[in-house]
């Protein structure tokens, strides 16, 4: 009957633990898998031998090429625009963070001019625009006003 005091594990699930210098006969004589002289081969040897900074420094991995310290602008497309406001509507960065386009107000934000532009009279402030956004915007009465 099986019960917990006859539980084994199925054949090749364990392995026996390596015990070293129990002589010859066991496999890990003479040596005890230590090779021959040096260091690593006495007594008393820490295996924190590596330490301090440089170690460290060669084990993290390498940023290549540049990374500026400014932050991107936030990117807005015309098309956005035109589904998210109506005419003669007033285009801020804190309404742009309600509509869901961008992740925070406080940051630049650029509009480009990807897509075409349907709505007339809008106005755009405190947003850096394209030159192809710009020539849309003009085009239907729009206002860029930078505070």
């Amino acid at each position: 009957m099986l019960s917990l005091s006859n539980l084994k594990p199925n054949k090749g699930a364990t392995k026996k633990r390596k015990r070293v210098g129990r002589g010859n006969a066991s496999g890990h004589g003479t040596y005890s898998t230590r090779g021959l002289k040096g260091q690593n081969s006495r007594s008393g040897v820490s295996g924190l031998k590596r330490l301090g900074m440089k170690p460290m420094l060669l084990n993290l991995p390498k940023k290549r090429g540049f990374t500026s310290l400014q932050d991107k602008d936030q990117v807005v497309n015309l098309t956005a625009i035109n589904r998210h406001f109506k005419e003669g509507g007033k285009v801020t960065p804190n309404t742009l963070l309600k509509a869901g386009l961008i992740e925070d107000a406080s940051k630049s934000v650029k509009v480009l001019g990807q897509g075409q532009l349907t709505l007339k009279n809008l106005e755009l402030v405190n947003l850096k625009v394209s030159a192809t956004a710009k020539a849309q915007l003009e085009k239907l009465g729009g206002k860029i006003i930078a505070k």
